[in-house]
């Protein structure tokens, strides 16, 4: 049994923490009749791969991994031979989270580029586009963005399409990290498909975790002729689910009558309110703009400590005194008040 803590039940530290959605739960044990066939082959993938269609329109290839970042790497390496190079953020999950893994097994070398409030700009992709055609040189490949980035802002609908338009004029692609792509979505008002393949995405890691799925992403390729070889690539990579049903269902549930909206919705809505109310407080800084379901705030050093005995989350840039706090679609006002309650006091104390 676990221990008991007299810790809130809801925390600020990430959207993995949270729960599991009831309409999710309640896919799953819908799925959970009878036997299918495995791997893939049963009708609720098929089911759940015909909900992504409808979404994001006919034409396109849907894979099921475990995480996030089976998923990103896989969709990069269906995009990369060894001697090619990713663009990405130098605060990119696939750069500083993954623990190497998209360069261990894609082989190829990942470019940091400086980023202006989590995002990376035309022009710094446009000097990192250089040795092209030198045997010296890794060649650029890839363009990754994540949507909504790691400072919890959003790309704009026309900065996506102009990276895409970059990308496809040299010969490249562009994939994205949509761990937080409801979110983003959400934010900007735009269907899942005006925020991805409208703009000119090739392959996108669709994120279900942090927006109230138990556990699963998915490889949607809008590019189709980079993807003939992924079902070797996600067997080899060891992300293909024997009972491929639990994880299906699931994205069939968040596709199902705007689950993934109005959980989004909801979660960007309680960072709203979160950001208004740490604003209140004279030694809070919001660091960056709050465009999806977190706030980045600078704090008193001496105040962190303090704080996570009663909530846990995480510093962001230490040197800084950022952290960051995440909502979910579980978070509530009586959440935020209680624990803004608990900042304010620590950090005027």
């Amino acid at each position: 049994m676990p221990q008991v803590s007299d810790k809130p039940t809801r925390s600020f530290a990430s959207d993995n923490n949270a729960g599991v959605h009831p309409e999710v739960l309640d896919a799953i044990a819908r799925a959970n009749q009878g036997h299918v066939i495995a791997y893939g082959d049963d009708p609720y993938t098929r089911s759940a791969i015909a909900k992504f269609e409808e979404h994001f329109g006919a034409g396109i290839d849907v894979f099921f991994t475990f995480n996030g970042t089976g998923a990103n790497v896989l969709g990069l390496q269906a995009l990369n031979r060894p001697y090619h190079a990713v663009l990405c953020s130098d605060y990119a999950h696939i750069y500083s989270d993954e623990c190497g893994a998209p360069e261990k097994h894609t082989g190829c070398k990942l470019i940091p580029l400086p980023h202006q409030d989590g995002k990376i700009t035309l022009d710094s992709v446009r000097h990192a586009y250089h040795g092209i055609g030198d045997q010296h040189h890794v060649q650029a490949r890839v363009i990754s963005i994540t949507q909504s980035t790691e400072m919890g802002t959003v790309y704009r609908p026309e900065e996506v399409q102009a990276l895409a338009q970059f990308a496809h004029e040299h010969e490249m692609f562009l994939h994205m990290d949509g761990a937080r792509i409801a979110n983003a979505a959400a934010s900007l008002g735009q269907t899942l498909r005006q925020a991805t393949r409208d703009l000119g995405v090739d392959v996108l890691s669709f994120g279900g975790t942090k927006n109230g799925i138990m556990g699963g992403e998915a490889v949607v390729f809008f590019n189709r002729q980079v993807s003939p070889d992924f079902l070797y690539l996600r067997k080899q990579g060891m992300q293909l689910a024997s009972k491929m049903r639990f994880i299906a269902a699931q994205f069939e549930a968040l596709l199902t009558n705007d689950l993934w909206r109005r959980s989004a919705e909801h979660a960007n809505r309680m960072a709203r309110v979160l950001e208004a109310e740490v604003r209140k407080i004279p030694q809070v800084k919001v660091a960056w703009k709050v465009e999806a379901n977190g706030v980045f705030a600078q704090i008193p050093r001496h105040a962190i400590a303090k704080i996570k005995k009663h909530y846990f989350f995480y510093p962001w840039i230490e040197e800084e005194c950022i952290v960051r706090w995440m909502c979910s679609f579980d978070t509530t006002e009586e959440d935020v008040k209680a624990f803004v309650k608990v900042v304010a006091e620590t950090v005027e104390g």
